[in-house]
Order: C-alpha cells, then sequence, then structure tokens
C-alpha cells in the first residue's frame, strides 16, 4: 500500500505564486487506477515535455480501502475524468492538452501557509482582455510535489490532493471593485497524510469546449 512520508521539517516559505515562471505551453494529466499496485513505478510513465505541467491523479478503485493505492486515491479525479468525457481505465490513461492561450491575458496561482489543516490558495485571470470575454471554467489543483524515485515512481509527480473549479463568464459586466480581472479564492484542506513543504498549486483555464487556453503552477520563494 503506497503511504507516502511526511518530512520532519518544513522549508521555510515566504511567498509561493506563479510570478515570473515560464508560460506553460502544455498540460499533460495522467490516471492511475488504485487498483493498479504496479502503475506507480511503471517505466513507461509519460513525461512532460519542456515548459509543459504534470497532474497526477489516483482515482479510487474497484477494491476501495483495499486498493494498494487508497491512500492517495481522492473522489476528484472521477470527477476530473468526467468532465473529461473519460472512462475509468483498469490501469492508466493520460490526457494531454496544447494550451492554447488568451491574447492580451495572464493567469496567475498563489497560496499562503498551511494553518490548522488547511492552506489558502487562489486563481486569478487578467486583465479581461476582449479574448477572454467567454465562458471559462477554471480549475485549482493543491498537489503534493514528489521527487523521482519516491516509492518507486520513475518520475516526478504532482499527486493531486484538493481540487477547486469555478466557472467564469468573461462575458459579464466587471464591477468597479473587480478591477478588471476574474478572480477566486479559497481555503483548500490538506490531505492529513501529505507533507505540507511539499505542497504547491496547478491552475488552468479551459473554454466551453474544454480546450485548455492558459496554465500556471506557483513556485515558493524562500527568505
Amino acid at each position: 500500500m503506497l503511504v507516502l512520508a511526511v518530512s520532519p521539517d518544513a522549508q521555510a516559505q515566504s511567498f509561493c505564486a506563479s510570478d515570473g515562471q515560464p508560460r506553460q505551453v502544455a498540460l499533460m494529466e495522467r490516471f492511475i487506477n488504485a487498483d493498479c499496485g504496479d502503475c506507480w513505478s511503471d517505466p513507461a510513465t509519460p513525461v512532460p515535455g519542456k515548459n509543459a505541467v504534470a497532474l497526477d491523479w489516483v482515482i479510487p478503485g474497484n477494491q476501495g480501502d483495499d486498493a494498494p493505492l487508497s491512500a492517495v486515491a481522492t473522489r476528484d479525479a472521477l470527477s476530473r475524468l468526467e468532465a473529461l468525457k473519460k472512462s475509468v481505465p483498469v490501469k492508466t490513461t493520460t490526457a494531454r492538452h496544447a494550451i492554447k492561450g488568451i491574447q492580451g491575458a495572464r493567469l496567475r496561482v498563489a497560496h499562503g501557509l498551511p494553518v490548522s489543516g488547511y492552506l489558502g490558495a487562489s486563481i486569478e485571470l487578467r486583465p479581461i482582455s476582449s479574448a477572454a470575454r467567454q465562458p471559462l471554467t477554471a480549475w485549482l489543483a493543491l498537489v503534493e510535489t514528489l521527487p523521482v524515485g519516491l516509492e518507486g515512481s520513475p518520475v516526478e509527480r504532482n499527486l493531486v490532493r484538493n481540487v477547486l473549479m469555478r466557472t467564469w463568464d468573461g462575458r459579464k459586466q466587471l464591477s468597479k471593485d473587480e478591477q478588471n480581472r476574474l478572480f477566486e479564492s479559497r481555503s483548500m484542506n490538506i490531505a492529513p497524510a501529505a507533507s505540507p513543504d511539499r505542497l504547491r498549486v496547478i491552475g488552468w483555464v479551459e473554454d466551453a469546449q474544454g480546450r485548455v487556453l492558459l496554465a500556471a503552477q506557483s513556485r515558493c520563494a524562500v527568505p
């Protein structure tokens, strides 16, 4: 059974955001069925290219709590598969998205420090350029970044621990207080087994057809 170790000392962090990070050109989503104990260490696991980001979703399996990867499975993975119109795989499946871009707009994600089992996180699209004036869906994933070799993984993984999904309508008239932006912030629950020093956020925005338009990932600046 996969049980991820918690680091004894969380790294000091002062600022965690996507500011200054390269623009992402692709998003890869790797899905593993929790029933497949060998899939985590599969040497054929796909690897993202340069300036591409990967997410790792573990889907609850038919074996329930007895599944080898049940400790890190989340029902959010089922919701994401449904959004992608994909069925639950017996072992694994991968979704690849080329990022289309929104002319004149940027996506920013950020998070604070863990407090009492929660992490405050946000996703923001600004300015609302003419190309952004359309129905959009924003996704913000709280991930635990796990190094190569952990539990036998052949790749670095961004294990999805929690997800926020919000529908935005870029066509609406913005109030003065909205400052020409689309913004959402939430306190996201941290999974008990997650290591706080490995947490960060990855966000992306899709159009009404499910095409990924922008993506961003946070990095932490250390004092």
